[in-house]
């Protein structure tokens, strides 16, 4: 694969959509690009979204599986426009408008939005092993859980996942990262998980290997 074809499926990787061949060499080369790995960053509101249209589509509404070529080769010309231009604001604004293209039924569902009046739920921890210190904000939505991950980690370059884990073993992507060269400073991140916080049995801060950094456990 060449290289300017490996940025391309930034989006198809984001969105699920690599055959597993090809979604191995794609973390290989984002181990090496933090580029790709901003990027698939970006597409993290997008790829919640779309996971939401799917757990509320009716069983007798076939389910989106995932995009075509023709929708997946517009997003990426939209977020690539909106990333020349440095309008962060915008890109997510191209998101949104994807998602509503493919998935106007269950932003009905999502349009009540909002916190049910609880506090945030706040869990540290630091691994003894890798040095990794990470703390983790949850806050409840209708939809889910809004979650807000700061991490320090002086062990980069690498490109790292925060994932949630539910009780009953279900795992999600929250957010993505890399972390810069040899920099111990905190990076804060946002992202969202489909099940609320009394659902979540922990959180793992991973590489893209697999490899767990730290465990958070809420209390």
């Amino acid at each position: 694969m060449r290289s300017l074809e490996r940025h391309r499926d930034v989006g198809a990787y984001a969105l699920g959509v690599l055959d597993e061949a090809e979604a191995f060499r794609f973390e290989d080369h984002l181990m090496e690009c933090p580029r790709c790995a901003a990027e698939v960053t970006e597409f993290g509101a997008t790829t919640r979204q779309l996971m939401l249209y799917r757990r509320a589509t009716p069983r007798v509404v076939h389910p989106f599986a995932g995009p075509g070529p023709q929708l997946l080769d517009r997003l990426l010309g939209e977020v690539a426009v909106r990333r020349r231009a440095a309008k962060r604001r915008l890109l997510y604004a191209v998101a949104a408008a994807v998602v509503v293209a493919v998935a106007g039924p269950a932003l009905a569902m999502m349009a009540g939005g909002g916190g049910n009046g609880e506090e945030p739920r706040v869990v540290a921890a630091t691994d003894r092993k890798s040095g990794v210190w990470a703390q983790v904000t949850a806050e409840d939505e209708v939809w889910g859980s809004q979650v807000e991950l700061e991490v320090k980690d002086a062990a980069g370059p690498r490109a790292c996942h925060l994932i949630v884990i539910g009780h009953d073993g279900s795992e999600e992507i929250v957010t993505s990262w890399m972390v810069p060269d040899h920099d111990a400073r905190p990076n804060t991140m946002k992202g969202g998980a489909t099940i609320r916080s009394d659902q979540i049995a922990r959180y793992e801060v991973r590489t893209m290997n697999g490899e767990t950094l730290v465990s958070l456990k809420p209390g």
